[in-house]
This record gives structure tokens, sequence and C-alpha cells, in this order.
């Protein structure tokens, strides 16, 4: 039996109730197309979709646009020889793209979030689950380094990026996948949930970042993990990789992860 790509957006959409102004659509390709490979990745990179190509995926599912943008919009990118130069590997390749960011965010719990700490062998911490972040407890005597440590070890990390001290240790966490390390959601938790170290994704510098400094200076003991976007979703994309195997035994499915974006020099 054929499986197309209909298909797979199906079973990704079931039961889930996309906002009006999802994200989440066919970018490229047609529905009913058959499908012969997929790609799951975080973020469909030039490299990523060379590979897809090797390996005769058709289809790639990613988790953020492949054209710098939150909403996918390319008029603006017109006649830009990158944007150029990708779309066209794209085309020429016939490669389908279907963007899975609402749906996946959605899930009970949060798909990604829960890949996650899955990878990170954490899931016997978690005390809940809410809508924006998973609440962990930490075993006697954890400090902020040594989460810091098993993070970068787990996940093959080069680095991550603390506020507050390190020696400090940390009975009550949060984790927020993405882009949601801001005021409006971290500093509402470190006081609802009585916590003492946020790890995020990221989230802008002069929020959360600040709030744990002056928090610091007043005699406070808080923490911040700062992970990167990428860091702390593509884990969920690789298990959403690994579901659809089980759903699709007969379609050759990937996870792919391209390098880390940024180097320390």
């Amino acid at each position: 039996m054929k499986l197309t790509i209909q298909d797979v957006i199906q079973h990704l959409t079931t039961d889930i109730t996309l906002p009006e102004n999802t994200v989440d659509q066919l970018l490229i390709g047609s529905a009913g197309q058959d499908v012969q490979g997929i790609f799951v990745t975080f973020m469909p990179t030039h490299h990523v979709i060379e590979h897809a190509v090797r390996l005769n995926a058709n289809l790639i599912i990613a988790h953020e646009p492949p054209f710098y943008n939150h909403h996918s919009q390319t008029d603006w990118l017109m006649n830009d020889p990158v944007y150029e130069a990708k779309r066209t590997l794209i085309e020429e390749a016939k490669v389908a793209i279907y963007r899975c960011h609402d749906a996946i965010h959605r899930y009970q719990p949060d798909g990604i979030t829960e890949g996650l700490i899955q990878a990170l062998g954490w899931s016997s911490y978690v005390e809940k689950h809410r809508p924006e972040a998973d609440i962990l407890s930490f075993p006697a005597g954890t400090t902020v380094q040594d989460i810091a440590n098993h993070m970068k070890k787990t996940l093959g990390l080069e680095y991550v990026r603390v506020a507050g001290s390190p020696t400090m240790d940390c009975k009550r966490a949060a984790v927020l996948v993405g882009f949601r390390g801001n005021a409006p959601l971290t500093i509402p938790l470190f006081q609802n949930e009585e916590l003492d170290l946020i790890i995020a994704g990221e989230g802008f510098e002069w929020e959360t970042p600040e709030y744990v400094r002056d928090a610091v200076q007043q005699g406070k003991e808080k923490a911040l993990i700062m992970m990167g976007h990428a860091e702390s979703e593509a884990s969920g994309m690789k298990l959403l990789a690994d579901r659809l195997s089980a759903v699709f035994p007969t379609v050759p499915i990937h996870f792919v992860a391209d390098q880390p974006i940024f180097k320390v020099l």
C-alpha cells in the first residue's frame, strides 16, 4: 500500500487543534505525492536537503522553516543568491518540505520537550508538565555545574551559557525549549514554582539573564542555563522520527541533524 504525504500529515495532526495562523503546512510539494523516504530534522539546511537527495528521501519534515523567517515568506528574498540556490536545489530534486512546529508542541506532553527530557535521562525527575515547560526536581546535592556538565556530555554540546553561580545547589528547575526563555514565561515560573534554575533554549538576553543577575546581586540564589535553540529542540524531532518509524515501518525514515551553527573561538 502506497503512503502519500497527506497520509503522513494526517498522522502528525490527528486529534490536534492547530491555531488559525499556524505555520504548520506543506511548504513545497504536493500532498498527493507518494513517499519514498522521510528525513526528519530540526532545520532543513542546504546540507540536510543534499543528504536527503543522496538517500532518495523525497519528504523532509522540519521543525523550523527553510527560508529564514517564522512564517516562511519568500517575497523579500527574491534575487537573493543564497535563497535562489537553495530553492533551485529543492525544486530540481523534487523534495517536499512539511513544517511540523505547532502540532508537535501541542502533543500531550509537548513532543519537543519530551524528546529533550528523554535524551537527558531526566524522565524520573519530572514533577509535572505545563504547556510551556516541564518542572523537574533534582536529587539533593545537585549543582548547576553538575547539570550543565551532564547536558554537555549527554547531548554532545561544546558549551552552554550560565548566569548565576555554577556551584549553587539546584533542587527545582524548569525546562523550556526553543524560544521560550523570555521574562513573561520565566519570571512567573521562578516565583510560582519556587525554582532555583531555568533551563532554556534561547531568549532575549536583556530579559531573563538580567533578572537572574539582579536576583544574585540581591543575595537570592537563582540561575539560568541557555543551551541554544536547535540544541534544545533537535532531540524532540529525533523522538518524532523514532515514532514515525514504528508507525510506517516500510518507509525509510531518518533523523538528520546538522553541525552546530556557532563555534566558540
